[in-house]
């Protein structure tokens, strides 16, 4: 059994890392208290699909004996950390959430990946995910959908639903995610912890192995923890250039860390419900408006938005479809999900019309937000229209009105635009609905502006904590 107090679990990493540091804990005993926790909670939750506790241990091991003989140390050093199993782990099973790609054992790690392990970090495991990333729910084919640790009956949302459901629950320090159409604050918003979509380009997509090129347009590595400064931690690892990656950002990395720290007096913020286009639970509606005005409270001007998007999902569904078929469209049919199934059959049926006008209703997004942000710093909604929901009841019904879009998307309405224009937006616990379930409060901010939308979420943070409440599984 681990020798350390169960309470340094929930501890934030920052202070973790200054703890290993100073040599007043070990990273293996850290990563023993987390592994001991999966052992005993993650039978309810299903957050992992692949241990690595061999791995994890002897790199514990390195990184304890690295402090004791006074190197200098990495900035994530000794902090036990999930992977999420989309991303290529080299020597470690990374199915992507796929029965077809079960048994798949990459040779090289993604590049980001090579960062994290370069700083430090010891890698607790691979976590549930959808296959490929393709529903906002952590259900796959590969064993029982991933349960939400505030009700192991719902969904933990997805992609990153392994992710969210590992940090809520106390089973590892940190977590890495990816976002698509909301993968990072879908589960951030569900499981009550803070995620950030960064810029589309700022962490290279990089996975390790040169194939047939294939455009993405969406989706972007991100971090995911219980406080914004982990995050900010995380993501100053992440980020960077990679020639590997044609569409990664040759912009300098901004220093994430500091932002956490920045004054947000005067900002100007916009305060939008539903994007002028969908409906909201009327709990998670209370809960975020009351969210937004924070913000009044911290120095800031938070006025009503009147951006009204026209039938987003339509654009950000042809184009994610149309390189779902790029990608995995060779793959057998009686090896996939059904909402691959689905997704793949969509696209395969798409026009070069249909894509030409997808990428200039895209166009137009991107020039609706820009014009939001000539007023406007930050915009906020709500993450989520929903709360979590029981595994696979997706709602088709949203705040008495009918579901945006076909209903296993029709609860994320916020999130998608913001991956068809590439800006960085996060996702901060902001309260909680009438069955005790985590709501999100989501901060939009420019491309290339993650420091804004870290420095709101941690002035958020210090005036409505979050990071002490624990749900039913922990």
């Amino acid at each position: 059994m681990p020798n350390l107090d169960e309470n340094l679990a929930f501890a934030p990493a920052t202070e973790l890392r200054e703890l290993i540091a100073d040599k007043e804990i070990t990273s293996t005993e850290l990563t023993e208290l987390y592994l001991s926790r999966i052992e005993s909670l993650d039978g309810r939750l299903n957050s992992f699909l692949t241990v690595t506790s061999d791995i994890a241990l002897s790199q514990a091991a390195k990184a304890d004996a690295a402090t004791m003989r006074g190197e200098s140390l990495g900035s994530l050093h000794g902090l036990p950390i999930s992977i999420k199993d989309l991303q290529m782990t080299k020597g470690v099973r990374t199915t992507g959430g796929s029965l077809a790609y079960k048994d798949r054992v990459p040779d090289a790690n993604a590049a980001y990946i090579d960062k994290i392990f370069d700083a430090g970090a010891v890698m607790l495991g691979k976590t549930n995910t959808p296959e490929f990333g393709h529903l906002g729910t952590s259900d796959n084919r590969l064993g029982p959908p991933c349960g939400n640790p505030w009700n192991p009956e719902r969904t933990s949302g997805g992609s990153s639903g392994g992710a969210g459901s590992s940090l809520a629950a106390g089973l590892c320090a940190l977590a890495t995610g990816g976002d698509g159409g909301g993968s990072i604050r879908i589960p951030a918003s569900f499981n009550g912890i803070y995620g950030i979509k960064p810029t589309q380009g700022r962490v290279s997509s990089y996975t390790g192995t040169d194939g047939a090129p294939a455009a993405n347009l969406f989706s972007q590595q991100g971090p995911m923890s219980r406080t914004v400064a982990d995050s900010a931690m995380l993501l100053q690892v992440m980020a960077g250039y990679d020639a590997r990656d044609p569409s990664s950002m040759r912009a300098p990395v901004p220093d994430f860390n500091a932002a956490v720290g920045r004054g947000i007096e005067d900002l100007k913020l916009g305060w939008s419900l539903g994007w002028g286009y969908a409906a909201v639970d009327p709990d998670v509606a209370v809960a975020a408006e009351a969210g937004a005005k924070v913000f009044e409270e911290l120095g800031c001007t938070v006025d009503e938005s009147d951006i009204v998007l026209d039938a987003p999902f339509d654009t950000w569904y042809v184009l994610s479809t149309a390189s779902a078929v790029a990608v995995n469209g060779h793959l057998p049919e009686d090896q996939l999900t059904w909402y691959v199934n689905y997704g793949l059959e969509y696209g395969r049926k798409l026009s070069v019309v249909d894509l030409g006008r997808a990428l200039g209703e895209r166009d137009r997004m991107i020039q609706q937000f820009w014009d939001q942000f000539d007023k406007f710093d930050l915009l906020l909604s709500p993450t989520m229209a929903t709360t979590a929901f029981e595994h696979e009841q997706y709602p088709e019904e949203i705040g008495g009105e009918p579901a945006t879009c076909i209903p296993w998307w029709g609860y994320l309405p916020h999130t998608h635009p913001i991956n068809t224009i590439g800006f960085t937006a996060a996702s901060v616990p902001c309260g909680f609905d009438r069955d005790g379930m985590p709501v999100g409060l989501h901060i939009v901010g420019k491309p290339g502006n993650e420091e804004t939308v870290l420095a709101a979420s941690a002035a958020f943070e210090k005036a409505r904590p979050w990071a002490d409440r624990r749900p039913m599984v922990s």
